[in-house]
C-alpha cells in the first residue's frame, strides 16, 4: 500500500515539473520496458485483473483510473445500462466524469472466472450519498481481451435504479410495488 502511495507522489510530484502523462502512465507501478518493445501492459489472469480493477476504486473512497487505463485497447468498447462508447480518448473522459462526480466510492469484488480472453466479474459497488444512506450496486463485467491481452471490450451489466432506488425511504416500496405490477 506504501508503495502505491509513494508512487502516486513521485507522480504528482513529476507533474508539476512538467513531466509527460504518457511518460508517468509508463512509470505507473515500476512496470519495466522490454528491450525495444516499449511497455507490456498486458492482462493475463483473473488475479491480475482483479488487482487492477480494485485499485481503481479503493484509494480511501476517490477513484484512481491511471494504473488500469494502459491495460485497455485504443479500440475500446464498453456499455453498460446508461452509456455505450467507442475509442481510448471517449473511454477516459468518462473514467474522468465519474472521478470527478464521485465522492466515494468503494468496489468489492466477489467472485472473478477466465475462460480463453474472457473475463467475468460480480462485484459490489457502494456509493455514498449526502442526504441518503450508502447505496450498493450489484453487477457483473464481461471483459473480452485481444490477443495481446489489452481489454477491447467491457460490458457492465447492473440494475443501478433498482439498486439505489432500494435505499431511498418510503420511495424504495413503490419503486418494488410498480415493477412487481409491471414486471411479474
Amino acid at each position: 500500500y506504501l508503495s502505491i502511495v509513494f508512487q502516486q507522489l513521485f507522480v504528482y510530484q513529476m507533474s508539476l515539473y512538467g513531466v509527460s502523462c504518457e511518460w508517468m502512465s509508463s512509470m505507473h507501478l515500476g512496470r519495466h520496458q522490454e528491450a525495444g518493445r516499449g511497455m507490456d501492459y498486458r492482462i493475463t489472469s483473473k488475479e491480475q485483473l482483479t488487482r487492477l480493477w480494485t485499485d481503481i476504486y479503493n484509494t480511501s473512497g476517490k477513484l484512481d483510473w491511471s494504473g488500469i487505463l494502459p491495460y485497455y485497447h485504443q479500440d475500446i468498447r464498453f456499455r453498460d445500462s446508461v452509456q455505450e462508447i467507442h475509442g481510448i480518448e471517449s473511454f477516459t473522459a468518462m473514467t474522468q466524469r465519474l472521478e470527478q462526480r464521485s465522492k466515494d466510492l468503494s468496489m468489492e469484488i466477489c467472485t472473478s472466472m477466465m475462460e480463453g480472453n474472457t473475463l467475468f466479474m460480480e462485484w459490489i459497488m457502494t456509493l455514498r450519498f449526502k442526504k441518503y444512506p450508502s447505496s450498493s450496486v450489484y453487477g457483473c463485467s464481461r471483459i473480452t481481451l485481444d490477443d495481446h491481452g489489452k481489454i477491447i471490450e467491457q460490458r457492465d451489466y447492473y440494475d443501478l435504479w433498482g439498486d439505489i432506488f432500494d435505499n431511498i425511504p418510503r420511495f424504495n416500496r413503490m419503486y418494488r410495488r410498480f415493477m412487481h405490477k409491471k414486471f411479474g
